[in-house]
């Protein structure tokens, strides 16, 4: 079911998860259930997609999540759970294989810690662009920005190692990329400038097979993101 059309108000529920198997309730360009769809690929769960209009949403999704958000898991059992580092967990501790966050209560709570500071810098991703919209001043914003992604490369430096939580990708670095694979399309790529490290650990994420799995072309992400600055998002766009 990856990559259908969205499901709107007045569609139909989709069947029931099938057993063992989990679903994700997702929007195909939206960053929070793009970290979703990197576990999932990553510890190679077996998973169907149902994905939501959410500027319509089917009266049947507000009964599952009633804050209408993505992304969300139901289990076959229909068991719900939503938020996206909430998901992510949860995925990481059902299924063993392949953990992708650190068994040592100090290093998880590292990668929390690092997760709750990037979460001060994704807004920055539509801040910019907006005020660029609407022809307003950005400097001090892209000033800021590039301040995070100063401090983001000195971590990368004095940990010494590829990626954020050691030499192979953990959750932490699944939770950072979906904004940096939407750098170009948001034209703040020039904001990696004086970043050497932060700019390698991006170049060493695209070369990963799971980040690979669901990346759309820059084109595919321009189009969308345009209907979506205009107030009229296609979520079907391409399909």
């Amino acid at each position: 079911m990856a990559s259908e059309k969205c499901f709107a108000k007045g569609s139909s529920a989709p069947g029931l998860v099938a057993k063992g198997q989990i679903r994700l309730y997702g929007m195909r360009f939206c960053p929070f259930a793009h970290r979703t769809r990197l576990v999932l690929h990553a510890k190679g769960i077996k998973h169907d997609t149902v994905n939501i209009n959410l500027k319509d949403k089917p009266e049947w999704f507000l009964k599952k999540n009633p804050l209408g958000l993505v992304p969300t898991l139901e289990t076959s059992s229909g068991q719900v759970i939503y938020e996206s580092p909430i998901t992510c967990d949860y995925l990481d501790e059902v299924y063993t294989d392949k953990k992708l966050l650190p068994a040592d209560p100090f290093q998880k709570a590292q990668q929390k810690m690092m997760l709750e500071n990037f979460s001060k810098i994704t807004p920055y991703f539509y801040k910019i662009p907006l005020g660029k919209k609407n022809g307003e001043d950005i400097s001090v914003l892209e000033a800021e920005l590039k301040e995070k992604f100063v401090k983001l490369n000195e971590d990368l430096v004095n940990k010494k190692s590829k990626f954020f939580g050691g030499n192979a990708i953990t959750m932490i670095d699944y939770m950072m990329w979906p904004w940096f694979e939407r750098l170009e399309i948001f034209e703040l790529k020039h904001c990696l400038d004086g970043t050497p490290e932060l700019k390698k650990w991006t170049e060493h994420m695209s070369e990963d097979q799971t980040v690979k799995a669901p990346m759309f072309p820059t084109e595919t992400y321009k189009a969308f993101y345009k209907t979506y600055a205009d107030g009229k998002p296609n979520y079907d766009y391409g399909l």
